[in-house]
């Protein structure tokens, strides 16, 4: 005489419905993960194509590379009168730094959210391996241009509601301008 069994093939179904919803929302959490470092990627790039172009400007215009530093934007903080326009008028090397960096913010605004962006002189590098707003000013120390951006990623990464209604944002290009004496080969 045969037993029969009931509800074991029934089981056996609902494991495997088990397993293949988990795998699926495993695959999900990858492809999420996948996207949301290509957006991180894209804006690092686009930071660092903005920090790179406005060296070549400071590098181009290296008599009055003073001008340059002390700039400082905020996409939170009000908005600053547009500077003058050069692109058709001739200017004075003063006047063009000061297009440039008018040019420089509203290529921050236009492609990176919530940008912060300084240049400044700074020596210290990246204490702890973080970098930091902070400067050292020391006239031997190059000229550093440092942008950084709220992203989804550190809204997420806050523990505390505080943290992450209103939190700073952190530089993520550093990048040196590496100015020449007239005369000397780069």
């Amino acid at each position: 005489m045969r037993r029969q069994i009931a509800g074991f093939t029934m089981v056996e179904v609902l494991v495997a419905v088990l397993l293949l919803a988990v795998g699926l929302v495993g695959a999900l959490a990858m492809q999420a993960h996948a996207m949301r470092t290509r957006q991180e990627s894209v804006l690092q790039t686009e930071a660092l194509q903005a920090a790179a172009t406005l060296a070549d400007r400071i590098r181009a215009n290296a008599a009055q590379s003073s001008a340059y530093l002390g700039f400082e934007f905020d996409a939170a903080a009000p908005r600053a009168p547009a500077a003058g326009g050069c692109a058709d008028a001739s200017c004075d090397p003063a006047a063009l730094a000061q297009y440039e960096l008018g040019v420089f913010r509203r290529q921050l605004q236009s492609s990176l959210p919530s940008a912060r962006a300084l240049t400044c002189r700074d020596a210290s590098g990246a204490p702890g391996g973080r970098l930091q707003w902070a400067c050292s000013g020391e006239a031997s120390a190059p000229i550093v241009i440092k942008i950084g951006w709220r992203s989804h990623a550190d809204a997420n990464a806050g523990t505390d509601a505080a943290a992450r209604a209103a939190p700073e944002a952190v530089p993520a290009i550093a990048l040196p301008v590496a100015l020449f004496a007239p005369g000397r080969p780069p």
